[in-house]
């Protein structure tokens, strides 16, 4: 498929995909969208509100590893509350170096952390590697309907293409596969809003809220696993 890097709202880039009409990021901004979605109701609110053993480290799964930008932020943030992260990475299709170099993420959010970041991406798969002293990243290329993991995460990261062009990752054996791999009052968050994704979430166990959503959204979701 024809892919191609465009720049977003923000000024910062991401990947379209051509023959979708269809992008890794939101184009009304990408590192908006990522802060608002991942860290600001993911990351952050687990820290403030759920997490009650403060600076243990926190397990957080990406579903959709991509350009990188989610565990970017989530590495700089977690350097910030001195917040240590053992962070998954799950990607049927990585992206290309070639692709990567053409992002400006570094440069739009931290050109101290260039280092890290060219980590994060030079770093090989399917073992796990110490990026900076308190953050460990393993990325793991395969399906996401193939993770096999009970009880792992404190955090999900679902970052999945849209629904209208990949259905098959908005269901409920993909979300029961997800309430299984976090632990109790873990957090997944996702931009999408939509009533099925909602009530497929609802229908394996997850406690769902809308909140609202990024630049371009009106909602996005949040779900809990409290029982």
């Amino acid at each position: 498929m024809q892919r191609k890097i465009i720049t977003t709202a923000d000024g910062s880039k991401t990947i379209q995909i051509e023959d979708w009409d269809e992008q890794y990021h939101s184009i009304h901004g990408a590192i908006q969208e990522a802060n608002h979605v991942y860290l600001k109701h993911g990351l952050l609110f687990f820290v403030e509100s759920v997490n009650t053993v403060k600076h243990e480290a926190i397990s957080i799964l990406e579903i959709g590893f991509g350009t990188g930008l989610n565990a970017f932020l989530t590495l700089i943030n977690g350097e910030d509350l001195n917040q240590p992260i053992n962070y998954v990475g799950v990607e049927a299709y990585p992206v290309s170096k070639e692709e990567i170099q053409e992002l400006n993420y570094v440069e739009q959010i931290s050109e101290k952390h260039r280092t890290e970041f060219n980590k994060l991406h030079h770093c090989s798969w399917e073992f796990q590697h110490q990026i900076t002293p308190s953050f460990l990243l393993e990325k793991q290329q395969k399906f996401f309907k193939d993770i096999n993991l009970e009880n792992e995460f404190d955090i999900i990261y679902f970052d999945a293409f849209g629904a209208r062009v990949q259905p098959n990752l908005w269901t409920e054996n993909i979300f029961l596969i997800m309430y299984k791999a976090l632990r109790y009052n873990g957090v997944l968050v996702t931009y999408s809003a939509k009533g099925s994704v909602r009530r497929a979430m609802q229908a394996v166990g997850f406690t769902v809220e809308r909140l609202s959503g990024p630049p371009g959204k009106r909602e996005m979701l949040r779900a809990r696993k409290v029982q």
